[in-house]
């Protein structure tokens, strides 16, 4: 009885003590937590303030603003933002109109009432706005006035990408969020909290009632404070003032972590006196029932080794029976998979000049039962040049495969432009297709195979009609343009690229079974990458991919030879 009583007591005041002890050190590391990570935010902010201050100073902007020439604008405040890494900058005129964005689908629109260009307009400093967008999302932008002379020309305006740090909170704590001056969720790890009061916010956690139920079931923890259930675990509250603007960080750090380590010590207490008091039996038990004891778990054990090498032989024995199935299966499928590699790659690279042929030849058809000669002979010159392209990529296959860089002299990228859309012509028309070329007046010129080149691009446009098939109005741009490199970009309405890591890789495909083989960016990468260019893939914020060719100018490709 005195024993079971010692046991009792040591257990009970060890939980008080190493409760107390490890909930104060859960605390203090949430709020060492939450201080680096209000730290972390007011960086961000610091540093789109100081980047905000900076560009409304730059003499190139400056120059541009007052020259209404903004051809360079754009890539310059491109390179800011990737040399800051601010999340967007806009360079707005007079007016309120966008002459100048990291995100060229915003360059013409009008920002005239928003508040960010108000504000700017009324103070000489530098402005901070926190607004929702059109489509729900908060934004975080500072702007200043750009002006010459003291008078206004335009406005700067520079995005902070805030939301990145909620995943980082995530892994630090259940739940945290920050409210601004009014008590409005502008950050949240939990997306249904944001534009909400924080009240309210705290109403829709999943808990198990109110904050009196929640009272009730920590009552028996005296010395933690019962600060909030979610789900059905206790949570610890921590609120911290964010210098910047009267903002609020409230995080909700759980319990768990107090009483995982306090049940193991308590565990490994009573397992202690367990021991002792089987060790006082022991001593008191009889030497026959400990040797009679002993010998069972001897035998035992050895009919457990003896069963375990029976299992250990048959398993190596079926080992060895697989292992020559899979030898066998592994060189017959290397022939399959050889083979059908070579006959993928043909079929997707001949399928497009086929069905144009089959085009051309139903209008041939037709023309010849109105008997108009002449116009059928320009069908079956078009068959012609079909059957001879046939015939250039079936040796274009072999050089890719031989990773050959033959046949490549100075190409117009315009004429292979234009030979693409030439080719994809019945397949857009069939689909209905809203067609959009921009070609650059003045020759541009690089070190290429043209019909190469083609190939490449008839891949992209064929990728991007097959992607705006379920698109009521489809539309598709290609656009080139020539500054250090020549760029080919082309772009489509449809619902973007789900993964784009895999995206270039042989046989990946998001088509259903039979429409596609996956092979065609594989090849078209393949191919750009041996004309010293890059291939690049990217889902536009509006909606839709773009697929960018960047090829070396013929004078840049001569040089770095």
């Amino acid at each position: 009885m005195l024993f079971m009583a010692l046991a009792v007591g040591v257990v009970w005041i060890t939980n008080s003590f190493l409760t107390e002890r490890y909930t104060a050190s859960i605390k203090s590391r949430a709020e060492v937590r939450q201080a680096l990570f209000v730290g972390n935010l007011l960086s961000e902010l610091q540093r789109s303030s100081v980047v905000t201050l900076l560009l409304s100073r730059d003499p190139k902007l400056i120059s541009a603003l007052n020259t209404n020439d903004f051809a360079i604008s754009s890539q310059h405040i491109l390179e800011i933002m990737q040399e800051t890494g601010v999340a967007s900058i806009m360079l707005l005129d007079s007016s309120g109109r966008t002459v100048a964005a990291t995100d060229r689908n915003l360059i013409g629109s009008a920002h005239r009432s928003d508040p960010y260009f108000v504000s700017a307009q009324r103070s000489n400093d530098t402005e901070f706005n926190a607004f929702t967008s059109e489509n729900g999302i908060i934004e975080f932008v500072h702007s200043r006035r750009v002006e010459t002379g003291g008078d206004l020309i335009g406005a700067i305006v520079v995005g902070s990408n805030l939301r990145r740090f909620e995943r980082a909170w995530s892994s630090g704590f259940e739940a945290a969020m920050v409210t601004d001056s009014q008590g409005q969720v502008i950050l949240a790890t939990e997306p249904r909290w944001r534009g909400l009061s924080r009240e309210k916010a705290l109403l829709s956690m999943p808990a198990l009632s109110s904050i009196a139920q929640t009272v009730q079931a920590t009552a028996d923890w005296t010395s933690i404070p019962a600060t909030g259930l979610y789900g059905s675990g206790t949570l610890m509250m921590v609120e911290r003032l964010i210098p910047f603007h009267g903002w609020r960080m409230v995080s909700f750090t759980s319990y768990v972590g107090v009483r995982e380590p306090v049940n193991t010590i308590l565990a490994l207490e009573i397992m202690l006196f367990a021991i002792l008091l089987a060790g006082g039996f022991y001593f008191f038990s009889r030497r026959a029932i400990a040797r009679s004891v002993l010998f069972q778990r001897e035998s035992a054990e050895l009919r457990r080794l003896n069963d375990s090498l029976m299992r250990e032989i048959g398993e190596r024995e079926r080992a060895e029976k697989n292992l020559q199935v899979a030898e066998q299966t592994i060189a017959q499928s290397s022939k399959l998979a050889a083979l059908g590699e070579m006959s993928a790659s043909v079929s997707h690279e001949l399928n497009q000049p086929l069905a144009a042929m089959r085009t051309y030849l139903a209008g041939a058809r037709l023309l010849l039962q109105r008997r108009r000669l002449k116009d059928a002979m320009q069908s079956v010159e078009r068959i012609h040049e079909l059957i001879e392209r046939m015939g250039t990529i079936t040796r274009e296959l072999r050089s890719y495969a031989r990773k050959g860089n033959d046949a490549i002299a100075p190409t117009d990228v315009r004429d292979s432009v234009s030979a693409a859309i030439s080719l994809m012509e019945p397949l857009l028309k069939e689909r209905n297709v809203s067609m959009t070329c921009n070609l650059p007046d003045d020759p541009v010129i690089v070190m290429a195979g043209r019909v190469r080149l083609e190939q490449v691009l008839v891949n992209l446009l064929r990728n991007a009609v097959d992607a705006t098939k379920l698109q009521d109005s489809p539309k598709i741009a290609i656009t080139l343009s020539a500054d250090r490199t020549a760029s080919v970009a082309v772009l489509d309405n449809g619902p973007g690229i789900e993964n784009l890591d895999s995206l270039f890789e042989p046989f990946y495909t998001t088509k259903l079974p039979g429409e596609g083989t996956g092979l065609g960016l594989a090849i078209s990468s393949d191919i750009v990458k041996d004309l010293q260019g890059r291939l690049t893939a990217r889902n536009r914020s509006s909606g839709g991919a773009v697929f960018e060719v960047h090829l070396p100018l013929a004078q840049s490709a001569e040089a770095a030879e």
